[in-house]
């Protein structure tokens, strides 16, 4: 059994949700990695002996940033598409369209190395976990290819064949649901986690409430667990479907009623409000009040939607700055959301938080402080640590 030992830590953020502002911030620490998991925490001072070490130079450790919300296996550009909304056009979900036909006209291959690019990227940015979800292909064969390709790269993926209604069924929209909830959803189960469903009555392409209730009801019944995308481009049912069915996350929530916020918050152990402010920094939408879900009871994540239409970073920690900004979070709030609370959203205890049993999946900050994330924007602070058996901080 080989061991790791992590030190020279200055201030080590658990997000093991003790203190006030439940990061379990440790000052002066170390931590030893034996075969990818945490087996000891504690002060510099008393560090055992291991196999290796790595001092990272009195910097921060975190948890790896878990990105609970991606769009990742896609091909194609809508540069265009976001020069326009930035001249005033409105979203309506409209442009997928054109991201799904780049998709399928993709090989394999590319689709593959394109991913491939985009966990680099990711990881280079702090992030040790994410979800990808399918949604570009929306024929049977192109979400089943979607899937298989994410799975190269990640255990949590989610089936989202529901993105938006393809251009061959727009007179036809009773025929998708039954292909989606038929033989597209048999043969992409085998290779997803999840189900997701774009709940939208704002956008003429997406779902409506009985579609989407049909939609989940068909992935649970296949043993999928239940994600929803709702409550983005206006109020709808979203939230109350996501509460009603039990899923994990409902993911956007930019337009709440007060009903939608104690729903969720009646509800906070076991669904979460996942919150995509890139998304609306993209699109010039109102930003989601985080604090409002915060104060009523209400477990929040933050993620990316990283995808090619609506918001193309895949930054978590400029995710994290957006939420301090214009979501009414504090640093603390924005940290263990973006850790602990999306894992949460994915249902995971063993990956967010830096405690003994749990994951190795470090972050190094090169700062002093973890509020160097929303205080410094924009700047590459943050990155994933491999664990090397080196004695000097690996560069990724």
């Amino acid at each position: 059994m080989s061991s790791t030992a992590v030190t020279g830590i200055g201030q080590l953020v658990t997000c093991d949700g003790t203190d006030p502002d439940l990061l379990g911030i440790r000052s002066n620490a170390a931590l030893i990695v034996e075969n990818g998991l945490i087996a000891w925490i504690g002060s510099a001072a008393d560090t055992p002996a291991a196999d290796a070490q790595i001092d990272v130079g009195r910097r921060v450790i975190i948890p790896g940033f878990v990105d609970s919300h991606s769009h990742l296996v896609f091909a194609g550009d809508r540069g265009t598409e976001f020069a326009a909304r930035m001249t005033g056009q409105p979203y309506d979900g409209g442009g997928i369209g054109v991201t799904v036909a780049a998709t399928r006209a993709a090989s394999d291959d590319e689709l593959t190395r394109l991913l491939a690019s985009r966990i680099d990227e990711l990881r280079t940015l702090g992030t040790t976990t994410v979800e990808i979800k399918s949604g570009y292909g929306l024929t049977v064969a192109d979400e089943v290819r979607a899937l298989q390709i994410a799975r190269q790269f990640t255990t949590e993926t989610t089936f989202l064949g529901a993105h938006v209604i393809p251009a061959e069924y727009a007179q036809d929209r009773a025929g998708y649901v039954d292909l989606v909830t038929g033989p597209m959803l048999q043969a992409a189960a085998p290779y997803a986690r999840w189900i997701d469903v774009f709940c939208e009555p704002h956008s003429p392409h997406a779902f409506d409430v009985e579609e989407a209730r049909r939609v989940l009801a068909a992935g649970a019944e296949a043993g999928l667990g239940l994600r929803v995308h709702g409550n983005q481009l206006g109020p709808g049912p979203g939230v109350q479907l996501a509460v009603e069915l039990g899923a994990a996350t409902v993911d956007h929530c930019t337009y709440l009623g007060d009903g939608d916020v104690d729903a969720l918050a009646a509800v906070a152990e076991h669904t979460v409000a996942t919150l995509l402010p890139g998304v609306e920094f993209c699109t010039r939408s109102p930003y989601p009040d985080a604090a409002r879900l915060l104060a009523a009871g209400a477990s929040i994540a933050l993620a990316t939607d990283c995808n090619p239409g609506t918001c193309y970073s895949s930054s978590m920690p400029w995710v994290i700055s957006l939420a301090v900004r214009e979501l009414g979070l504090t640093p603390a709030q924005a940290l263990f959301a973006a850790t602990a609370g999306s894992a949460k959203s994915l249902r995971r205890t063993d990956i967010g938080r830096l405690v003994l049993g749990n994951r190795a999946d470090l972050t190094v900050l090169d700062a002093p402080s973890y509020l160097h994330l929303a205080y410094r924007p924009g700047v590459p602070i943050a990155r994933a640590l491999s664990l090397t058996a080196s004695g000097e901080m690996p560069a990724e």
